[in-house]
């Protein structure tokens, strides 16, 4: 409409310059052929005939024609009445003002992107807080909402209210439980001499750090009880605050072992039937084990066995990077990165083989 009203103006000046010129007695003639063809023009339109004008049409015969008095107005041969003119600069002088007096935003301002994020972070962090205590805490913290913005927040993210989201899975109790949670596991593969072996496993969940127990063609009670015993010992020592203890239900973990464990104050959590995903971080070291170790060398003996999982276990807690440790090792931080250009040009990285190049180690030249 702007683009439009300002070709009208345009032209119209063109024309108006174009009058100046012209003498009274042209003018008046002009002014006689334009009556003319208004009446031709309303004798074939019909009286119940409306003329629809453009809304830059209104703007432009509304600014032209205010200026004149009313009794002008009534003599002039227009195709609108008086009353339609005035009533159009009346509404263009509303529509103007409205656009520069109105607010720039009606209602309740905006919640500041920080403060959305917030409350979001403290539904994730404490699934057993309702919007009302999330309200509170934000009182505590300084920030003034309302309780129904915080309700309003959490529905429009699909969030669930307090008692649907409070109930606690597993891998939450996994995560909240990893600083004081063991867990076993025994794995079972053939030598070359075509003898089964059994291998017993720990791992801390909090740190990943793996303790092969040993190694055993017979898992009787007793060399899985005297493993469980070394076991608590070696805790001892290491000063791990253990508590709980994950395994699976297999037969040959005796009923005796958790009454070893309970006298350490260390209490057994067993996982449901056929359930691997209860004891995933040990399901996930045996997968590491297999395919970095026991796949890709020739286990000729128990003897050779006891040796190939002792330099797995050294390479796994000493050099293996983790993602859970960000690539961190158990028992090794990751050292700070190299800003110095020419250390980066004049890389000197080694490497170091454990059993016969099956498991590779590198590291930076002293």
């Amino acid at each position: 409409m702007l683009l439009r009203l300002a070709y009208l103006t345009v032209t119209n000046t063109f024309a108006a310059l174009r009058l100046l010129p012209m003498g009274d007695r042209d003018k008046d003639v002009e002014i006689l052929a334009l009556r003319h063809q208004i009446t031709v023009l309303e004798r074939q339109l019909g009286a119940d005939t409306r003329v629809r004008f453009a809304p830059e049409d209104r703007a432009f015969l509304a600014a032209l024609l205010t200026s004149l008095p009313r009794e002008v107005l009534c003599r002039l041969r227009l195709l609108i009445r008086p009353d339609t003119v005035l009533r159009w600069h009346r509404d263009f002088m509303r529509r103007r003002h409205a656009r520069t007096c109105r607010p720039k935003r009606p209602g309740r301002p905006p919640i500041v992107r920080s403060i959305r994020a917030l409350i979001l972070r403290l539904v994730r962090e404490n699934p057993g807080w309702g919007y009302r205590r999330v309200h509170g805490e934000l009182a505590t913290l300084g920030i003034k909402v309302a309780p129904s913005t915080v309700w309003e927040i959490l529905k429009r993210e699909g969030l669930d209210p307090a008692p649907e989201r409070a109930s606690t899975t597993w891998a939450d109790f996994l995560r909240s439980q990893a600083n004081a949670l063991l867990a076993c596991d025994f794995i079972e593969t053939i030598t070359l001499n075509g003898q089964r072996q059994y291998i017993l496993a720990v791992i801390e969940h909090a740190t990943r750090r793996v303790r092969v127990l040993g190694t055993t063609a017979h898992p009787s009670a007793s060399w899985v009880i005297q493993a469980i015993r070394h076991l608590v010992m070696d805790l001892n020592d290491a000063g791990c605050r253990a508590r709980f203890l994950l395994r699976d239900r297999d037969g040959k973990f005796p009923a005796l072992i958790d009454e070893v464990l309970a006298e350490a104050g260390i209490k057994t959590v067993l996982t449901g039937i056929r359930m691997p995903r209860m004891n995933s971080i040990m399901e996930r070291w045996v997968q590491s084990c297999r395919h970095e170790l026991l796949d890709r060398c020739l286990i000729w003996n128990e003897h050779h066995l006891r040796h190939a999982l002792r330099e797995y276990e050294h390479f796994y807690n000493q050099h293996r990077a983790h993602q859970a440790l960000n690539q961190a090792a158990p028992l090794r931080t990751v050292p700070d990165p190299i800003t110095d250009p020419e250390r980066i040009i004049a890389l000197n990285v080694r490497r170091r083989d454990r059993l016969g190049g099956v498991l590779h180690e590198y590291s930076q030249a002293v």
